[in-house]
């Protein structure tokens, strides 16, 4: 059973950093892609960065040159590194999972079978 348990959420001032870990259990890390989804408050959940069995990263345009995916397949550990972070960056962030060919949508929630439980991310002004 896949299990994703997101932490390293919180509240943060306009400019800051954060860095969000999601450590994954009850399947095989290594050939799984995972990628970050967010969900504003109020809005549609969107994807935020990907990054395939091969390392291969793909992120949205409102985070490119802020954020960077990463993973230590040793750890079995997902990594978002989020700098200068925005009131718009305020949102619920979900690590994901798959076993599925990403293809050309990398960003399409349908792509991913296994959700985290979420962490909260909150940018004040």
């Amino acid at each position: 059973q896949v299990q994703l348990v997101e932490s390293g959420g919180g509240s943060v001032q306009s400019g800051g950093s954060l860095r969000l870990s999601c450590a994954g259990s009850g399947y095989p890390f290594t050939t799984y892609s995972m990628a970050w989804f967010r969900q504003p408050p109020g809005k549609e959940r969107e994807g935020v960065a990907a990054i395939t069995t091969v390392g291969t990263t793909t992120y949205a345009d409102s985070v490119k040159g802020r954020f960077t995916i990463s993973r230590d397949n040793a750890k079995n550990t997902l990594y978002l590194q989020m700098s200068s972070l925005k009131p718009d960056d305020t949102a619920i962030y979900y690590c994901v999972a798959t076993n599925l060919w990403l293809g050309s949508t990398p960003l399409a929630p349908s792509r991913y079978r296994n959700w985290g439980q979420g962490t909260q991310v909150t940018v004040s002004s």
